[in-house]
């Protein structure tokens, strides 16, 4: 069985959802107000489990009230938890969302996770986003030799190095900025070329990419009115490791994770509306067939409207 592992984040949100964003010293009466855990890697370990992956998490929270709740909705979900460090004197990570549905935007306050100071070894997979990979980057001589390496970068990664990472998964925009251009697949390309084995880049409602050495595939994203998209982004992380888990190719995997993606979008916070792995097949066949080669879709993936 492959062994899998989440390293990074774990923290609380507080999300309000209201039609317009309050001024200054202004009161704005929110639709909805909820709790929830939060976190890249933490979400991403949660799309896993309900996905039906084995998956544990490590990370740090603090020994606090905020800590234990978190930690409990964590393994409420199947997620295992042997591998987080309940540390005194920290405060757990947390964050505030704003929600504004009038501009289908959101505003996040955060206070960070601390990073861990230890990587568990053992896994056949290890999915990190920006707090697990300093991890990686801090503790080199306890790195877990064997196990590949998938890697969050939609909050840009600082000193990254793509020599470590097998699977390489930015957001569009940040795939442009670090490697230039106003063309994706050149772009992935290049990030390819500085050391990552495959590369994945999401565009929201645009879809996403893949490239494998010279084999590029393009998914569209499954249609959804959003109630929010908080968390989308960490759900197609897990979703798109548990495919390639479960043994599906990488063309399949991407639409598989388009489609839970768009799914999660359902509920106000990261995690309730993430689908299991029943509803997400189900719904594969209402995702649209590309409408041409996956380089030419890639190319100008930038001109389409979501």
């Amino acid at each position: 069985m492959t062994r899998v592992l989440c390293l990074g984040s774990l923290l609380l949100d507080t999300i309000a959802v209201v039609h317009r964003l309050p001024g200054e010293d202004e009161r704005v009466e929110a639709e909805h107000i909820v709790l929830a855990g939060g976190g890249n890697a933490s979400t991403a370990a949660v799309a896993m489990a309900r996905l039906g992956v084995d998956v544990d998490f490590a990370g740090v929270v603090g020994d606090d009230r905020i800590g234990r709740m978190v930690l409990d909705g964590l393994a409420a979900e199947g997620v295992g938890t042997d591998h987080v460090e309940v540390r005194r004197g920290v405060e757990t990570g947390a964050s505030v969302v704003v929600v504004n549905t009038d501009s289908a935007t959101r505003t996040i306050l955060t206070r960070p996770a601390t990073t861990p100071t230890a990587v568990p070894g053992g896994f056949d997979w290890i999915h990190v986003d920006k707090v697990g990979y300093r991890a990686l980057r801090e503790i080199p001589d306890r790195h877990p030799t064997g196990a590949r390496i998938s890697l969050d970068d939609g909050n840009p990664v600082p000193d990254l190095d793509l020599g470590m990472i097998d699977l390489y998964v930015p957001t569009a925009a940040v795939l442009l900025e670090r490697f230039g251009g106003s063309d994706p697949l050149t772009a992935a390309r290049r990030a390819r070329d500085a050391g990552a084995r495959t590369v994945v880049a999401t565009d929201g409602a645009r879809g996403s990419f893949a490239l494998d050495g010279d084999a590029a595939a393009y998914a569209p994203a499954l249609p959804v009115v959003p109630l929010s998209s908080l968390g989308a982004g960490d759900v197609f992380h897990g979703a798109l490791l548990a495919a390639v888990v479960l043994g599906r190719d990488l063309p399949e995997a991407i639409r598989f994770a388009n489609v839970t993606a768009a799914l999660s979008c359902r509920a106000v916070d990261g995690r309730s509306g993430i689908p299991d792995r029943r509803e997400v097949d189900e719904r594969l066949r209402d995702l649209p067939v590309p409408s041409g080669p996956a380089p030419d879709l890639i190319r100008d993936l930038l001109t389409r409207t979501g």
